[in-house]
């Protein structure tokens, strides 16, 4: 016994010191590499032939550095403190409006005022062509060089002068910055058969309160059950995730839980109050677009089996963030845990390795692991929130995407036919109720042929590598026929797409024309009337044996 007691007692020994040993070896290269980049910074700073900039410098290879690691882990320098609290708060001091390049007019115009803000009290409009600020030209200006004009200190004012397409008219406003907040909870409503509806785009700073009271008052509407729209919501606060779904759920239950390197990045959230309704029946939407915030608050209602989640499965980010704070008012937001929702998982799709120069690894299905809800249903960690209901939007023809484009190659031809479309008419139907006639439709169709409207069909190009593939392997010449034949059918034909996209194509001039009026709250009204996900939603929170049997194991 002794003969093999005294050797694993040595062996054991030996292995204590391996820890210690590897954080020694770590320390010593943290400071090795952090005096060479010190040493290597000086010698440019002597030796370099030009003047070096020392903010632009560091700066890059901070960046670099970040970039090495995963994508939320971001620098801010000192004149970039403003894009960190608008991330946070959701708020920033401006006018309240989106302005874009128009690339006919190569101008930078009015795209879409926000709804009681600045730009819509002082009369703003979609298409004004901006002038000047100021006094200041704007005629040859990027868009970042004119927002960034448009924005300043709130209750500071300025005088804006844009030119009116419709009129003609050179207008002139005098206009005062205010704090704006983005529009989080853009609309919320009711639906047939007492389903309540509320959308949602982002975890900003308040957030749960106004989700509290859109709550309270369908529920005075008489809501009985509610659809809570998360779809391309990118997340946000996560103490804000846990007090919306505490309108859900009892006082003192863990929904997520953050577990990091070092003891302080380690929390758990509980809910802290009294709910609103416990009993509900409640359908969430996701997509590939909803994470983190959205993601804790889907997951963490599917795992405690409160709710229904149906779209299609999240994006995977169980990563989470908080912002440090450095020297000369910079500010560094670093990953520092991941979360773990009810059942234990964490949700998080990809693994970013950083030896060899750093790399992202998706994690594949099989790889997942099975855990399982307070009902004893099965779920898996990995690749996001998959839904309990699949249900895939349509596809976008080519053609909507390229009409509606705001890029390079965009046309504008939409854009100039609202703007002429609005002058022409003062008001217009309810935003649920809105359509374009016959004659309008008609009268956007003969505008989009007649200016030459081009687009690049999907078809054709893959036609266009076919060819060169058949070419270079040398049967080309022998299909020839065969491939001209194909090649006449897909010829570019615009009327022929207007006619076999007509209802797509008449649905996003319709939005663009409510939200002139109706701002965000009546695009998202109207678009419920031809949503798919809505309307299985509504289906399903009708069907109360339905909704239980998908609570069931």
């Amino acid at each position: 016994m002794k003969r093999y007691v005294v050797p694993f007692l040595l062996l054991f020994v030996s292995v204590l010191p391996v820890p210690a040993q590897k954080s020694k070896d770590h320390n010593f290269e943290v400071a090795k590499n952090l005096d060479i980049f010190n040493q290597l910074y000086k010698s440019l700073e002597l030796l370099y032939v030009d003047t070096l900039n020392p903010k632009e410098t560091i700066g890059t290879g901070i960046d670099a550095m970040l970039r090495s690691l995963d994508p939320y882990t971001k620098y801010y320098a000192e004149d970039n403190q403003q894009e960190l609290r608008m991330m946070l708060t959701g708020k920033y001091a401006g006018i309240g409006a989106l302005v874009r390049k128009h690339q006919r007019l190569d101008r930078v115009v009015i795209d879409e005022p926000y709804a009681d803000m600045p730009a819509a009290e002082a009369g703003l409009r979609k298409g004004d062509i901006i002038l000047s600020i100021d006094d200041q030209g704007m005629e040859d200006k990027t868009v970042n060089y004119v927002s960034e004009h448009l924005r300043g200190e709130p209750g500071t004012s300025f005088v804006l002068k844009v030119l009116r397409p419709s009129t003609g008219k050179t207008l002139q406003f005098k206009i005062t910055r205010k704090n704006i907040k983005l529009p989080e909870l853009p609309y919320y409503g009711m639906r047939a058969g007492g389903v309540g509806y509320i959308n949602l785009n982002s975890f900003t700073e308040d957030c749960s309160q106004n989700v509290r009271r859109a709550m309270i008052d369908l529920k005075k509407q008489g809501a009985t059950s509610l659809i809570f729209d998360l779809r391309a919501n990118g997340g946000g606060s996560e103490q804000e995730a846990v007090d919306i779904l505490n309108l859900w759920l009892p006082k003192g239950v863990t929904v997520v839980e953050n577990r990091g390197k070092v003891r302080q990045a380690n929390k758990e959230y509980k809910t802290r109050v009294e709910p609103i309704d416990t009993v509900m029946p409640i359908v969430v939407l996701v997509n590939d677009e909803s994470a983190s915030a959205s993601e804790i608050t889907s997951g963490a209602l599917q795992d405690l089996d409160r709710g229904i989640i149906l779209g299609t499965r999240t994006y995977g980010k169980g990563l989470v963030q908080m912002p440090i704070d450095l020297p000369y008012n910079t500010n560094l937001k670093v990953t520092t845990s991941k979360y773990y929702i009810p059942s234990g998982r964490c949700i998080q799709a990809i693994n970013y390795r950083h030896s060899g120069g750093g790399y992202r690894e998706h994690i594949p299905d099989s790889l997942t692991k099975v855990f399982h809800t307070r009902n004893g249903r099965e779920v898996r960690d990995g690749g996001g929130i998959k839904p309990d209901v699949e249900v895939r939007m349509d596809t976008i023809p080519n053609i909507v995407f390229y009409l509606s484009a705001t890029g390079q190659d965009s046309t504008e031809v939409m854009f100039d036919y609202v703007v002429d479309y609005v002058a022409k008419h003062p008001t217009i139907a309810p935003a649920a109720e809105f359509h374009l006639s016959d004659a309008d439709w008609q009268a956007f169709k003969e505008r989009v042929i007649t200016t030459g409207f081009t687009y690049d069909p999907v078809s054709k190009k893959q036609f266009a590598e076919l060819v060169k593939t058949a070419k270079f392997e040398g049967y080309y010449e022998a299909a020839k026929p065969a491939f001209d034949e194909l090649e006449s059918k897909l010829n570019h034909d615009v009327a022929f797409a207007l006619d076999r996209h007509e209802q797509a194509i008449r649905q996003v001039v319709e939005q663009e024309i409510i939200s002139v009026y109706y701002y965000q709250a009546g695009v998202i009204e109207a678009s419920l009337n031809y949503d798919k996900q809505v309307k299985e939603a509504e289906r399903l929170l009708q069907n109360p044996d339905e909704y239980r049997k998908l609570l069931t194991p």
